[in-house]
């Protein structure tokens, strides 16, 4: 059997290399894409579930690490009471841009880019700290999970989800089986990396070697519905940097992609509106207090 550590280094060079590569950045166009395209298919459920775990805690001060294009802060600020403070920070300006206009002038939230690595906070300053989706593209886990646990308040939580394998979620299959079609001799990596904090045990044992304690996992399957199959496939080629993978081995219209994806997505869930399930995984855990 395979020794299992907590340092969670699989697939840490297309990790690395996904967070390190201008290529691989959420800029440009990316940004309206993926709120768009994606956000409503695959963020905006999961985002009201977080959201909803976090005002459980009652907290006064929250920091969102990771926040994209803020679909969970929207959610977070609507549910919270007014005096709550809200932190949103992601690695990527033009994601927070997208963010901001999400909010209006005098709502309590502030806007700063921040590595989730080398978080420019103070100790003990958030009662909770939440992420959507954003784990899996940290190239040190270790490190940023023992960065949250500084910033935490004793007592504070950490509130985050990942996505399951390509298995439980066929719509990251689909999107890298059918861009690898295009690229035989290199396939874009891209859609490896948000699947692959699948299991929860190198997780879980990360964060217990941060210092967390109470760590709770909770695997919630759904059905998630494609209202439009076109725009969710653009979506999947505009809106994240899969589009810089395209254009970077040149060669391939991207829209050719596209129609691609359109053809993939009817073949497997129906036609519009389609069903398609999706597995994900939130956690939970306890700076001790």
């Amino acid at each position: 059997m395979p020794d299992r550590t907590h340092d969670l280094s699989q697939g840490v060079a297309n990790r690395r290399w996904i967070m390190a590569s201008d290529v691989a950045r959420f800029v440009g166009d990316i940004p309206e894409h993926y709120d768009l395209g994606l956000g409503p298919v695959l963020f905006r459920v999961a985002a009201e579930d977080l959201a909803r775990r976090v005002e459980a805690h009652n907290p006064a001060v929250v920091l969102e690490i990771a926040a994209g294009t803020g679909i969970l802060s929207r959610q977070l600020r609507d549910r919270l009471p007014a005096s709550v403070r809200i932190t949103i920070t992601d690695l990527n300006a033009p994601m927070l841009e997208r963010a901001q206009t999400k909010f209006q002038p005098g709502e309590q939230v502030e806007f700063q880019t921040a590595d989730a690595m080398v978080l420019p906070f103070r100790d003990n300053s958030f009662d909770v700290v939440a992420c959507q989706f954003g784990m899996m593209f940290f190239p040190d886990k270790d490190r940023c999970n023992r960065e949250v646990f500084r910033v935490l308040a004793p007592g504070g939580s950490y509130l985050f989800n990942t996505w399951g394998s390509h298995a439980d979620n066929p719509y990251g299959r689909i999107a890298h089986e059918t861009i690898a079609s295009f690229f035989p001799d290199d396939p874009p990596q891209f859609y490896k990396v948000p699947f692959s904090c699948a299991d929860a045990e190198p997780i879980r044992a990360s964060l217990a070697a941060a210092g967390f304690t109470d760590i709770e996992t909770d695997f919630i399957r759904r059905q998630a519905v494609i209202p439009d199959a076109h725009a969710f496939a653009r979506g999947l080629v505009f809106g994240n940097p899969t589009i810089a993978e395209i254009r970077a081995r040149g060669g391939v219209d991207p829209d050719r992609v596209v129609d691609a994806f359109v053809e993939a997505l009817h073949r497997e869930f129906g036609a519009d509106p389609g069903l398609m399930p999706i597995k994900t995984l939130v956690f939970e855990a306890r700076k001790p207090g």
